[in-house]
């Protein structure tokens, strides 16, 4: 956890061997972008990838235990800095270049030396996510030093995850751009835990209630293992190797090319989801007696905080007290039981509304938009508390069975393996499309096809709603399953659909690695 962000001068280990090759034309040309725009190279090349979440759908922002792996697909920033300023009381000025400059217009920021890079939320801006990474690295730069005062930079952006996809492009620029900041205002030495949870409030200020996991899996991934993400009691990753297995384990990424970019959908969407699981907590706190304290829940409270002050370091706040649980019962079986009691603490399966839910909670309307809908507003009639918490509760124990299956030595040579791993992955699938209802029909249809071609296990990853499907395939049913797609989904969605346009529709995806900074020199491309 503690450990640096790696640092080295070559990309030789940073992808798949197969796609190294066309990686260094990659980088080669944004080198010679940068310097066509700059002239001169840049310094370095911070880089984060994207990310694949394998299990634990929407339950990191209540704080229970999610198991995702990078990918190949990355954000890069070239920088150089500019000259030192003449006094610590001079404007950092960052023009900030794209190497797709038509989609992404070039811009240029100045940051008073005591102020911050100014964001306007409302604004669907490209640079937003710089300027979040920015903020979030320069005010961890002040708590060390009040007098800190940020260098000009200039920096180049290139990125291949895709946005809207699911794929966690947004954590991938704010965490590469956190570490392009902290490498070019002297620090050397970044631990990865820090990148990470600045990245988490960081990209909040861009409007979503970010969780954790993406920007977790961002930095802390290892190449070639999946990656356990807890947040509670704090932040801990834990990388966890898969069984080896002949034919391997293979994971296909499918996109259904319905864009699904949970900042521009965030009302509705996924912040909704955020307040009404935090409402559930607190409404569930309420039937039970129990008081609940602020945890690093995006909006300070949570289902897991709820689960912690049943069992063990709550009160009841009831008269007479009510029993709480038994603060020795074991993690799993405290799960089962928050899940038992959904039903009856939030029965209203139709939903609640706000009047409904501030009269339980003795709050006036106004004070609980203001406590819960204020910083990132949201819309909605109707919370459907019972729904959601019924999904994280399960969810959470599905990551349990999953993680129990891969560090469970007597698994490996089972021929169930990967069929019971599918099964988990299937059931998350049927929970985020009834449960939690953050599926589409496009989604739902190509998990339906994986399946049939011979896929062990479908499901949407990322926020859903659109965006990138992830399946567990046998080796020898990966070409059966993408020609599936391609001639019953692809195909009939786009009939002239490009050759280049399918390469990119689906992935075989190996767990890839983490961020690291890249120096630049004459090694970097193995001249």
């Amino acid at each position: 956890m503690d450990e640096p962000v790696p640092v080295t001068k070559t990309i030789d280990n940073l992808y798949p061997d197969a796609n190294v090759p066309s990686q260094k034309e990659r980088w080669s040309g944004l080198i010679q972008h940068f310097e066509e725009k700059y002239g001169k190279k840049p310094t370095f090349v911070a880089r984060s990838p994207g990310r694949v979440n394998l299990i634990g759908e929407h339950i990191d922002y209540s704080l229970y235990e999610v198991l995702p792996m990078a990918i190949a697909a990355d954000v890069l920033i070239a920088v150089a800095t500019s000259p030192s300023q003449k006094s610590k009381d001079a404007n950092a000025v960052i023009p900030m270049l794209n190497t797709n400059p038509h989609k992404h217009r070039p811009s240029e920021c100045m940051v008073p030396s005591k102020g911050e890079a100014d964001i306007d939320a409302t604004v669907h801006e490209w640079t937003n996510y710089f300027k979040a990474g920015f903020n979030g690295a320069v005010d961890l730069l002040r708590k060390e030093d009040p007098d800190f005062s940020p260098c000009s930079m200039e920096i180049l952006v290139d990125g291949n995850v895709p946005a809207g996809g699911g794929l966690s492009s947004s954590a991938a620029f704010v965490c590469a751009s956190a570490l392009a900041v902290l490498r070019a205002n002297g620090r050397d030495h970044i631990k990865k835990k820090e990148v990470v949870e600045l990245a988490i409030v960081s990209e909040r200020a861009v409007g979503v209630n970010s969780g954790g996991m993406d920007q977790a899996a961002s930095v802390f991934s290892v190449k070639g293992d999946a990656l356990s993400v807890s947040f509670s009691p704090q932040l801990n990753a834990e990388a966890i190797p898969f069984p080896k297995l002949d034919p391997p384990i293979t994971f296909m990424i499918a996109q259904s090319f319905v864009t699904s970019d949970k900042h521009v959908t965030a009302p509705r969407c996924y912040n909704l989801r955020v307040v009404e699981c935090t409402l559930a907590a607190e409404m569930m706190a309420k039937g039970l007696g129990v008081e609940l304290h602020d945890d690093s829940g995006p909006l300070g409270r949570s289902l897991r905080g709820l689960q912690h002050a049943f069992f063990g370091i709550g009160k009841s706040t009831k008269e007479p007290p009510v029993p709480l649980g038994d603060p020795h019962t074991p993690y799993k079986k405290q799960l089962e039981e928050m899940l038992s009691m959904v039903s009856e603490l939030l029965e209203n399966e139709g939903g609640y509304t706000r009047e409904e839910i501030a009269e339980t909670l003795s709050l006036s309307i106004p004070e609980l938009e203001a406590r819960y809908m204020t910083k990132f507003p949201v819309n909605a009639i109707r919370f459907m508390l019972g729904k959601r918490a019924r999904h994280v509760f399960s969810e959470a124990l599905r990551v349990i069975a999953f993680k129990e299956l891969l560090q469970d030595p007597a698994s490996t040579g089972q021929p169930d393996l990967l069929p019971r791993l599918g099964a988990l992955m299937n059931e998350t699938q049927d929970s985020c499309r009834d449960i939690y209802e953050c599926s589409c029909s496009e989604i739902d249809q190509l998990c339906s096809i994986a399946r049939e071609a011979g896929a062990y296990g479908s499901r949407l990853t990322g926020a859903g709603w659109g965006g990138c499907t992830v399946h567990l395939v046998p080796k020898d049913k990966v070409d059966a399953v993408r020609n599936a797609w391609v001639e019953k989904y692809y195909r009939v969605r786009e009939p002239d659909i490009s050759k280049e346009r399918l390469q990119e529709a689906v992935v075989v995806s190996e767990p890839g690695q983490g961020s690291v900074v890249v120096q630049v020199s004459d090694q970097l491309l193995g001249d």
